[in-house]
């Protein structure tokens, strides 16, 4: 164990390809709101390979099963942000993200988990669906043109869902795509992989 410049006892943890704040946060099961507040990180989705971040409190993880994160978020549809979280589109802050597709408009379950919510009409939404993955994490998927799954059905991460589609009088084809922890809407950059 090392101790910080803050005084704190704790290790470095230095950002390797593909991770993200909040799985180098699982890795040492610490929150994730600790680590970027004692690495004064402000923006949780511009860590950098090779970056120092400071866990505190713990030692190195004992070396991690491959299947260990087995369950991380995957990005449910391949394509272009058209909105990022906090943004204000159609006159509304953005609660999660919205994905125009690329190619196929096949959306993907984030992460395993039970569908707990489904609706043809949920207002702007449109076609809705929710997941909850048992861990006090949901994800919401909406602006679906056709849903795939019911309430009741247990899905796989990666499985196909839904297709996407638009709602309302916006006629722009996107995802809306939201997780969160609690009722409270996360941004998903803090998830998903980079």
């Amino acid at each position: 164990m090392v101790t910080a410049p803050l005084g704190l006892p704790g290790v470095y943890h230095r950002v390797k390809r593909g991770e993200t704040l909040w799985r180098i946060s699982k890795m040492y099961n610490v929150e994730l709101d600790e680590v970027a507040r004692i690495n004064r990180i402000t923006d949780t989705t511009s860590i950098e390979v090779g970056q120092q971040i400071f866990i505190p409190n713990r030692q190195r993880p004992q070396s991690l099963s491959p299947d260990y994160f087995s369950d991380d978020f995957i990005w449910p549809l391949k394509g272009r942000i058209v909105s990022l979280f906090g943004q204000t589109f159609n006159n509304t802050i953005n609660k999660g993200i919205n994905i125009e597709p690329r190619g196929a408009t096949s959306v993907v379950a984030a992460r395993s988990g039970k569908v707990v919510f489904y609706a043809e009409n949920f207002g702007s939404y449109g076609k809705t669906l929710i997941i909850e993955h048992g861990d006090g994490f949901s994800t919401v998927y909406a602006r679906n043109a056709e849903i795939l799954v019911r309430p009741g059905d247990i899905v796989q991460r990666g499985a196909s869902i839904a297709k996407v589609g638009s709602a309302g009088r916006d006629k722009s084809r996107y995802l809306h795509f939201e997780i969160r922890k609690g009722h409270i809407p996360q941004n998903p950059y803090f998830y998903l992989p980079q």
